[in-house]
């Protein structure tokens, strides 16, 4: 028998089939349960697992009181994250709430209340956050080779969430157009839009390569696509004492940068004091300018290794350890990123530029 037993709660998001392949994965964790509103979702995912419909169940109160897992995997839309988490977290189990935090700050300080019983603790996945271009780079800040981080450039996206499913299989131009009226990424009261779902990604890896630096004010603007409840495109800016730093967000690049980079590239650029970080998703390099070779020089990349292989063995680490959440997973990084979201939401409203939002 495993030693940790999961459910997963709502399959909003595609991402949930992703977490729970790492929990199948993992040598001790199992998924005793799972729950959506609609049981289409829950069976396909199950399917490509090769695990049994008599794990789906039609309540998600039923779920977690026949199962007792030890653990919740959440995937709700992102405005619902707040309530979600506040539902599970009753139970006293650990979360892990795939990104982004929250659809509001208020929101993120709901979720992190609520899960308050003893040792009990709450992780946010940032998929980003487990790229080895990404890690390779937090470890050669942390080592000072760019010396102080100044700014930071970040470019992120794909074709749209509706192009792919689990295991970033493509749909069909008729599943597209269909989905696209109902989904909840196009939704404004369920939290869609590129900026919500993509800037968190930038600005919580962002906090974490200044390690927990906050801006002093933001500016954003979105595009406004004809038809359209929410954003496809948004440009943030962050003013630092450093200086400024760019967050750009993006549905409909011309390529998806699993399969084929687009330009600009999906990732970062870091700027520090003595060098500078090109750090692009998927690739297996990084690029280094510094002093010592200003034309810059590749770097491989690390290879992640328990504890930190991914989302699932980290978390699992840290309550078997009884650690802390750390990095862009904890709570206490990734409030400082909705801080900065939400500030970008209100700034592209308003079309103005904000003090940093609390």
């Amino acid at each position: 028998m495993a030693r940790y037993r999961v459910v997963g709660i709502n399959f909003d998001h595609m991402h949930m089939g992703d977490l729970l392949r790492r929990v199948c994965a993992h040598p001790d964790a199992e998924v005793v349960g799972v729950w959506h509103h609609e049981p289409d979702k829950p069976r396909e995912v199950m399917d490509r697992l090769k695990l049994p419909h008599d794990l789906i169940f039609a309540d998600w109160r039923q779920c977690i009181e026949q199962t007792k897992p030890d653990m919740a995997v959440l995937c709700p839309s992102t405005a619902t994250h707040g309530k979600w988490t506040c539902n599970v977290a009753e139970y006293g189990i650990h979360i892990v709430v795939e990104k982004p935090f929250a659809a509001t700050l208020a929101e993120a300080d709901a979720m992190i209340a609520a899960v308050n019983k003893p040792g009990q603790r709450l992780a946010i996945n940032w998929p980003l956050a487990w790229y080895p271009p990404h890690r390779t780079t937090k470890r050669l800040i942390d080592q000072g080779a760019i010396g102080r981080v100044i700014n930071i450039h970040y470019y992120d996206g794909n074709r749209g969430p509706l192009m792919h499913k689990m295991d970033k299989l493509e749909v069909t131009s008729e599943q597209l157009m269909q989905e696209k009226k109902r989904s909840w990424f196009y939704k404004k009261s369920e939290g869609g839009g590129a900026l919500l779902d993509y800037l968190g990604y930038g600005v919580t890896l962002g906090t974490w390569f200044n390690n927990g630096k906050k801006p002093i004010e933001v500016t954003c603007a979105v595009d406004q696509p004809p038809g359209l409840e929410v954003d496809e495109h948004a440009i943030t800016v962050a003013r630092y004492d450093t200086g400024l730093s760019k967050f750009e967000t993006r549905w409909g690049t011309f390529s998806d940068p699993w399969t084929n980079q687009p330009q600009p590239k999906c990732g970062f650029v870091v700027c520090g004091s003595e060098g500078t970080i090109s750090s692009y998703d998927y690739e297996d390099h990084i690029r280094v300018q510094d002093k010592k070779c200003p034309e810059g020089r590749d770097v491989p990349v690390d290879k992640l290794q328990s504890p930190n292989a991914d989302p699932i063995d980290h978390v699992l680490h840290c309550i078997s350890h009884d650690l802390p959440i750390e990095g862009p997973l904890s709570p206490a990084v990734c409030r400082i990123g909705q801080q900065i979201v939400d500030t970008a939401y209100r700034s592209a409203q308003g079309k103005r530029t904000l003090s940093l939002m609390d």
